[in-house]
């Protein structure tokens, strides 16, 4: 489908998607907040004009916003000070102090900031072990099916019929794991070991990179082993239990995944082009869900642990940046200066608008939205 025929489809897929994510991780603040004692006034869907909303009877008014673009918890007493209505400052009551942000034991303020990041990697625990047991989850043979001539299998002494045990150390238990360790890894050497006539064989390959282009038109650089499976797989439905372990280990892969591939961009390794923004994610969404309701749940819990992780960056503007200054806060036995604090906002402002400029300039590129234009005027 067109993006531009499909657009209903892509916006109401991404504003959906965005929507309750963003949701689950306010609701995060909020909860930790409110049970600290803490009074929230704003309980925000997006940015801007409120559009609706309602007041409960704490005094926390929920609304959407005219910007559906993330969203905010808007807490009281963030300072020592009370500003009013007419710009003036006066200081807090004690009962103010009591339901204030500021007034919190740093442990309360961490745990309030922490919520947030948490309830996207709670979500998407939720949602694969949901997945895992209504739909099951894929396991493939290990065993070796075809290896491709002068490829870097070949080339290590990989044959067919191998089964492959581990990787680097890290045991396999399905194929699908080989497949995200190598195409993730690029062209890292990898130790293997292979179960050959009964016995442990160690190998050592070196994958090729090579660049694919995905069901969605997303060009990629991965690496390439050059081995097939046997075909001989199965989808195993698991019980409220092993799903949620089966969840967990694979929150953990794709958290380890999307460090490595961040390290990767800043190493040189892999192109930072491959960064994509707002506009890229909007895309995936309406691709994703042509697909059907399964993969759109499984792509919004994978958005929620990158949501979730990018926000424990430690990047001031971001939950990461404020844990930081709260460890600072920690060491010193007293928080930073305003002033310190003010430099680090304005320093993590600038990148992360940087980052979004970049990312979206990424998107339009790869959308080719950028040589629809050099076109008209060349």
């Amino acid at each position: 489908m067109d993006i531009l025929t499909g657009l209903p489809l892509y916006l109401v897929s991404f504003l959906l998607v965005l929507t309750v994510l963003v949701f689950v991780h306010e609701l995060g603040h909020f909860l930790v907040a409110r049970w600290n004692g803490v009074r929230v006034d704003v309980f925000s869907i997006g940015f801007g004009p409120e559009l609706f909303g309602l007041t409960d009877r704490s005094g926390t008014r929920w609304k959407f916003s005219a910007l559906p673009f993330g969203g905010y918890v808007k807490m009281f007493g963030h300072t020592e000070t009370v500003i009013e209505a007419n710009g003036s400052e006066r200081p807090m009551t004690e009962p103010e102090k009591a339901v204030s942000f500021h007034h919190k034991r740093l442990g309360q303020r961490s745990a309030i900031v922490f919520a947030g990041p948490l309830a996207n990697f709670l979500f998407a625990l939720v949602l694969l072990a949901g997945l895992f047991m209504i739909y099951g989850q894929q396991f493939s043979s290990t065993q070796v099916g075809t290896v491709v001539e002068n490829s870097a299998a070949d080339e290590a002494g990989i044959q067919p019929g191998d089964r492959i045990l581990s990787l680097n150390g890290q045991e396999i238990s399905r194929f699908e794991e080989i497949a995200a360790i190598v195409q993730l890894g690029l062209s890292e050497p990898l130790k293997i070991v292979v179960e050959r006539n009964g016995e442990r064989v160690n190998l050592t390959a070196t994958p090729r990179i090579i660049e694919e282009t995905d069901n969605f038109g997303n060009t990629h650089r991965i690496g390439r082993l050059g081995i097939g499976s046997t075909g001989v797989g199965e989808v195993v439905r698991h019980n409220p239990l092993s799903a949620l372990s089966a969840a967990s280990e694979e929150i953990y892969r794709l958290t380890a995944g999307t460090l490595k591939a961040v390290w990767q961009m800043i190493a040189g390794t892999r192109p930072a082009e491959e960064l994509g923004g707002v506009i890229r994610i909007a895309k995936m969404s309406g691709d994703v869900a042509q697909t059907g309701i399964v993969s759109l749940i499984g792509f919004a819990a994978l958005l929620s642990i990158n949501l979730g992780l990018i926000n424990l960056f430690p990047v001031p503007m971001l939950d990461g940046g404020h844990l930081a200054f709260y460890a600072a806060e920690a060491i010193r036995g007293k928080p930073l200066g305003p002033r310190a604090q003010e430099w680090g906002f304005r320093v993590g402002l600038a990148l992360v608008l940087t980052l979004m400029v970049f990312a979206t300039w990424n998107d339009l590129v790869s959308l080719q939205v950028v040589d629809f234009f050099k076109g008209l005027i060349t």
